[in-house]
């Protein structure tokens, strides 16, 4: 599926419906993530979808930070996710904070409280899960229920003031303490929250609208037709209808809930990743090995990698986890086409080549790209000594191995066929060097009358860069690391899910800049990183699917 056809699916047809039906002039939509840290891939498809609908079908898509619960959020957060919107490729039309709100709600609340259908209650915590009732047995009623509006009234305007301490009393929905669904046995729309200082509106407030009442209002006071959530707000959508019914909210959008993302060898749960952080599994949360955003930019994804990802997995009503082949095949088909080919050795062997000339260089051509002529060349050095990968060379081997062997003959990419004709060794048997002859009559062509082994990649000792090369692979070792209820997730981490080697490449990636990609020759795609000032390349994803087999 390319890029540019639309995806069809259940929430695509509603709208078209809708649309057809004239319930809608224009679409409206809206990305609203809470603040208390960094996004993460599932993020992203809510994104591309909510994003992506507004797009399509030119209607407009606000970004909207749900800033309710002010002691977990932080400005660092805000900037993070929208440079990711940024980065994906989207610009809202509308930046919005619920905090924008708060007055607005205040109102709808002493509204429902007028109407009665809301009230003070003075039940602790502990009181409210006891009077809630289980899932077989209904709830009980708070002994405050019955106030009349007025006491309510004065008791929440109180409330704002800070006369209370914080857990002593909650603003409650009068719903239905005998309702199926736990959510609407009179949930809590206020909580008190004294002495917390809000990223947006420092002190003025000591009391906190709840998600689930803040949520509803906010869609109806932006005009959004159809409100996008997740599968866990299915059980929310009543109340979600019964606050817009209630007050005289200016419209009713639609909420309409799908499938989240579940993607193998990883964990979505913002608490686990904060954990992560927080426990220093990671160096921070654009750690290339984390499922954020920020850690796929900085290890090499592209935006439109991520943009097909998403469209790859499609849009559903039912959960199911996605095989994390199916992202790591995304960018390999994105680095496939766009990638310019280089030249690194990432475990490096010295090879003397002792029929070239001493203290001579050659200037060779390699093409950028094998399969797109448009991209040009660039320039390579080749002289006496030369760096191959320590794996490309064994004393002795069978027909299958395509590499060099002592007595073997092997093609250098881009360059000449060199035999081996020498190993040399240290004190410990480990080996130093090969000594090698060259065919000059190769460049370009095969040698007469020999069969050459393969192909192996190379860097002129004399021309070759140093640099870091870091050797990302899956965070887990399993693919359901929070699936065993008995083991804590952390115990199930990769012990090899980053390796640093220090590396020797072709003279042209010294000139690499910050985020730009490569593919390194039969090793996989690189990134040059975009934090570090030194020359750091991380791999983005390796050539094939070694945990698959493929």
């Amino acid at each position: 599926m390319t890029e540019n056809n639309k995806p069809k699916n259940f929430i695509r047809q509603i709208i078209e419906d809708d649309l057809a039906i004239g319930k809608h002039s224009r679409i409206h939509t809206r990305f609203p993530p809470e603040p208390n840290g960094y996004l993460h891939i599932g993020h992203a498809k809510s994104i591309v979808l909510n994003f992506g609908v507004a797009q399509d079908y030119d209607g407009q898509c606000n970004l909207r930070f749900d800033d309710t619960n002010p002691h977990k959020e932080d400005e660092e957060y805000v900037e993070a996710i929208k440079e990711d919107v940024r980065w994906l490729g989207y610009q809202w039309a509308g930046l919005y904070f619920a905090s924008d709100y708060f007055e607005q709600l205040y109102q709808f609340a002493e509204e429902l409280i007028e109407r009665g259908k809301a009230y003070v209650c003075e039940l602790s915590a502990d009181e409210v899960r006891e009077y809630r009732g289980t899932l077989t047995e209904p709830g009980r009623e708070s002994p405050w229920r019955d106030r009349s509006v007025e006491e309510n009234l004065d008791l929440f305007r109180r409330m704002r003031r800070g006369e209370f301490e914080d857990g002593s009393r909650t603003l409650r929905a009068k719903i239905d303490m005998a309702s199926p669904n736990m959510n609407m046995r009179d949930p809590a729309l206020y909580r008190i929250r004294r002495g917390v200082v809000h990223h947006q509106t420092g002190d003025e407030w000591c009391i906190y609208p709840m998600y689930d009442f803040t949520h509803p209002i906010s869609d109806a006071l932006e005009g959004i037709t159809h409100s996008l959530c997740t599968l866990e707000f299915e059980d929310h959508r009543p109340l979600y209808d019964w606050v817009l019914d209630n007050i005289s909210a200016p419209c009713h959008p639609r909420q309409i809930e799908f499938a989240r993302l579940n993607l193998e060898y990883t964990v979505m749960s913002k608490r686990k990743l904060t954990q992560l952080v927080d426990e220093k599994h990671v160096a921070g949360w654009d750690d290339p090995r984390m499922p954020t955003i920020a850690g796929l930019r900085r290890r090499g994804y592209t935006p439109a990698s991520i943009r097909d990802f998403c469209s790859r997995i499609g849009v559903t009503k039912s959960d199911g986890t996605v095989e994390m082949g199916v992202l790591e095949a995304a960018i390999r088909e994105d680095l496939d086409r766009s990638a310019p080919r280089r030249m690194a050795v990432l475990d490096p062997l010295r090879v003397v080549i002792t029929n070239y000339p001493e203290h001579e260089e050659e200037t060779l051509s390699g093409p950028n790209h094998p399969k797109d002529e448009s991209m040009g060349s660039r320039a390579l050095k080749f002289s006496r000594e030369l760096w191959i990968e320590r794996a490309d060379f064994r004393e002795e081997a069978n027909k299958k191995y395509k590499r060099l062997i002592l007595g073997g003959e092997v093609r250098l990419r881009n360059a000449y066929t060199i035999i081996c004709q020498k190993v040399v060794k240290d004190v410990s048997g480990e080996i130093k060097e090969l000594h090698c002859t060259y065919d000059p009559n190769t460049l370009g062509r095969n040698p007469e009358g020999r069969k050459v082994r393969g192909v192996i990649h190379w860097v002129s000792a004399l021309a070759a860069v140093p640099a870091e090369v870091r050797l990302y692979d899956r965070l887990f070792t399993v693919s359901a690391p929070d699936g065993d209820k008995d083991r804590p997730f952390q115990e199930f981490l990769n012990p090899d899910s980053l390796k640093v080697v220090q590396a020797m490449l072709e003279p042209a990636l010294a000139e690499a800049q910050p985020g730009d990609r490569f593919q390194f020759e039969r090793e996989g795609y690189f990134c040059r990183d975009i934090v570090s000032k030194d020359l750091v390349f991380n791999r983005v994803v390796t050539l094939r699917d070694s945990w698959g087999g493929g």
